[in-house]
């Protein structure tokens, strides 16, 4: 049976696909460290550069004294919640301007959870071609049927609603907001509009986005003042945040909902406290101060040509992004070869990440370096 397994590693090796986890000797801001060469790391969702930051780090251990936990033991449902999980969830369904809020562990246990269950036997859900996959996996666990529309297609997704809705009881449209693997911006208001005109429910998935885009960083809905058109919007604390952690707000009855039917939420461990309350101190006291310099970071973004702070160099072939990777490594840069199944064939790329760190000389150094060798 092991030589069923070991055929495929074998095939993943000669196509240039074979994943295996890294070993780094530290991570300091934008730096990166490996085999005691100092990078510039340009692969992290650290965008605010407040994870493995030290005095913050310091900052919030003196916050928070001995009065958190290192271990919840137990799910939410079960004994898994203190205080501060509910302080984090009304945290955030205030500054949405939500009735309720629901955390999860992650970002993958959100979407896996909520399109699993969101839509049953007689409904639909419509979702873009390039959704995350965990949103493509928690459709696939619904008993729902889906439909995946072109990429920001909004004429072809119309044609869909048209031919398709009224075929169904419920009918679910999601989208993440800043496509994590190509950078652009899912056109919302015209989701807004399809939502209301097919009588639909919209989910938007802004976990790129909340840290990062808006006045008070609450995503790209919140740039467009449409939080209020959206039925249930996603977020992760382990990107733009540098904690760990998710959460989706909406109205009561949808997070009530999600409570008793999302079975990533009922059946796992909750995160520790600690962690929660790291969250809930970085969001109330450090990402309120961080505006101007993320605005900075997606000017950067946009003059390089992306519509927000991720950068896709797309290269085509698995071989030829890891050999890139390598070149920009002798360089003195960090990235990571992206190739299918997280991207669609002949497309492999290099992601820049962009933090609020990284400079304008930096970055436009290392995308002349894969221009030169493409």
């Amino acid at each position: 049976m092991l030589e069923y397994y070991s055929s495929i590693l074998k095939n993943l090796k000669q196509n240039s696909h074979f994943r295996y986890i890294k070993n780094f000797g530290g991570k300091d801001e934008k730096y990166i460290y490996i085999n005691d060469k100092k990078l510039i790391n340009l692969s992290s969702n650290n965008y605010l550069g407040f994870a493995d930051n030290k005095q913050i780090t310091e900052d919030f251990l003196e916050f928070a004294g001995d009065n958190y936990s290192f271990g919840s033991a137990s799910a939410r449902l079960l004994t898994g919640t203190l205080p501060v999980y509910k302080e984090l969830e009304t945290v955030i369904s205030n500054l949405f301007n939500k009735d309720g809020c629901l955390l999860f562990n992650s970002g993958y246990h959100a979407n896996v959870g909520i399109n699993s269950c969101i839509a049953g036997r007689g409904d639909v859900i419509f979702s873009d071609k390039l959704n995350h996959a965990s949103i493509i996996d928690g459709m696939r666990l619904s008993e729902s049927k889906f439909f995946r529309y072109p990429h920001n297609d909004m004429q072809a997704l119309e044609k869909l609603l048209f031919r398709e809705r009224k075929n169904f009881n419920n009918a679910v449209i999601v989208s993440e907001s800043v496509f994590s693997m190509d950078g652009d911006i899912a056109d919302i208001k015209k989701l807004v509009e399809l939502k209301e005109k097919y009588n639909c429910m919209l989910i938007l998935d802004e976990a790129h986005a909340f840290g990062v885009f808006g006045q008070n960083g609450l995503g790209v809905s919140e740039s467009l003042g449409l939080i209020d058109k959206i039925d249930l919007i996603i977020g992760t604390f382990g990107k733009a945040i540098g904690s760990m952690g998710a959460f989706a707000t909406g109205n009561n009855i949808l997070i009530d909902y999600l409570t008793n039917k999302a079975r990533s939420f009922i059946f796992s461990t909750a995160l520790p406290p600690i962690n929660i309350a790291f969250s809930k101190w970085i969001i109330e006291n450090k990402l309120p101060h961080t505006f101007t310099k993320r605005q900075k970071m997606l000017e950067l973004g946009q003059k390089a040509g992306s519509q927000s702070h991720i950068i896709p160099l797309i290269i085509g072939g698995n071989k030829e992004t890891s050999d890139m990777c390598e070149i920009l490594y002798n360089n003195g840069y960090f990235t990571l070869p992206i190739r299918p199944p997280t991207v669609p064939e002949g497309t492999s790329r290099i992601r820049i990440s962009l933090t609020t760190d990284i400079n304008e000389k930096e970055l436009f150094d290392a995308i002349s370096l894969v221009k030169q060798k493409k």
